[in-house]
């Protein structure tokens, strides 16, 4: 039973690393800040980092994911109810990744945790416990990143021009600038009518936007990339200081490794899922949500990074794929770009998250009794 937990919590952790290692530099790719396989390292050095992180500064989140006080403490350290819980969490995530769609690992697990209970301590569920703890900073974390989106990126824009910093329309072949154009739509029409550059350089040609002016002598396009990178860090840091202890949680929950022990081979699997099987899911979340120019990513990015953080520091378990998906929504609703049926199937998505993870548990559950 020990060796199938563990297996389980190696399949949680794969699950999630190929589902959500992409959100944190989801922005960089959505603004063509940087390519994919950069953005991916990025994304994996910083996430281990979080992971590690979480040893020390991340015991709530140990506790509130192994099942403690959602069941009775006697279930919750059963080694059958964990690999049901296991079980259930890894199989709803996969079967997101496999379809491109990014939901949270947290909700597949307060799923399966639910779940597993239900067969495990069906009169002993602690629903209370389940709102305030789990079902709440879940429901409201998007709406939070949605506002703050709305909110914080009119006046970076104002602030922008203030500065004398102007935003200009170009067509690149990569990362070269081939042609400025004043206005998006001329770099569209530029585009339509010089298809030679692209078909000389097997790359694919876009238009996209850029900034012009320095600030203080520092150019301000490269200030913004590099703030960008700092955050899109911030938020993959984050997402393994809070994602990493919720799976690693039902290992030491079971007592079949420390913290330590478990924090690593968590890591490791989950930087395995993000470089093997995260590219649908990239698709998704930097091409198919919205559009978005070095500012408006960025802007998404430290938003997502900020509350993900702080949900960290207060022991609540906000998922960061709903964070990071609300921010571009906002990004989205704020520049007219938003992809509403896109956003409607991960809405669905994280509806139906929940429930397949709890029925995946429960069908685990009652096997192994």
């Amino acid at each position: 039973m020990s060796v199938a937990l563990l297996v389980a919590v190696l399949a949680v952790a794969f699950a999630n690393g190929a589902n959500d290692n992409v959100k944190g530099v989801a922005t960089l790719l959505g603004s063509r800040t940087t390519t994919y396989w950069p953005a991916m390292a990025w994304a994996t050095a910083t996430t281990l980092a979080g992971a590690v992180a979480s040893i020390f500064f991340a015991a709530a989140l140990f506790k509130a994911f192994g099942g403690a006080g959602l069941v009775p403490a006697a279930v919750a350290t059963q080694k059958a109810f964990l690999l049901s819980a296991a079980a259930g969490a890894a199989g709803a995530v996969l079967v997101a990744t496999v379809l491109g769609l990014p939901i949270s690992t947290t909700h597949g697990l307060t799923g399966a945790l639910v779940g597993a209970g239900l067969v495990f301590a069906p009169h002993d569920l602690k629903w209370p416990v389940l709102g305030a703890k789990f079902a709440l900073p879940l429901a409201l974390s998007p709406v939070a990143a949605m506002a703050a989106t709305l909110l914080l990126y009119p006046v970076f824009r104002g602030a922008r021009r203030a500065l004398g910093v102007t935003a200009e329309s170009c067509v690149c072949i990569g990362r070269k600038i081939v042609a400025t154009c004043p206005t998006p739509a001329a770099a569209a029409t530029y585009l339509q009518d010089n298809v030679v550059p692209t078909l000389q350089t097997g790359t694919t040609a876009c238009c996209t936007q850029r900034y012009a002016g320095a600030v203080a002598g520092v150019s301000a396009q490269q200030a913004l990339d590099a703030a960008h990178f700092l955050t899109a860090g911030a938020m993959s840091f984050a997402r393994g200081l809070n994602d990493a202890p919720k799976i690693a949680a039902l290992a030491v929950a079971a007592s079949a490794m420390g913290v330590r022990g478990s924090v690593a081979i968590v890591a490791a699997a989950m930087a395995v899922g993000g470089l093997v099987l995260a590219t649908r899911v990239a698709r998704t979340m930097s091409e198919k949500v919205a559009e978005m120019n070095t500012g408006q990513g960025f802007t998404a990015s430290l938003v997502t990074s900020g509350l993900v953080i702080a949900a960290t520091a207060f022991g609540l378990p906000v998922s960061t794929t709903h964070v990071s998906c609300g921010a571009l929504f906002g990004i989205g609703t704020v520049n007219g770009t938003a992809r509403w049926k896109m956003i409607a199937a991960i809405l669905l998505a994280w509806v139906t998250t929940l429930p397949v993870a709890a029925l995946i548990a429960m069908a685990v559950a009652a096997a192994s009794r």
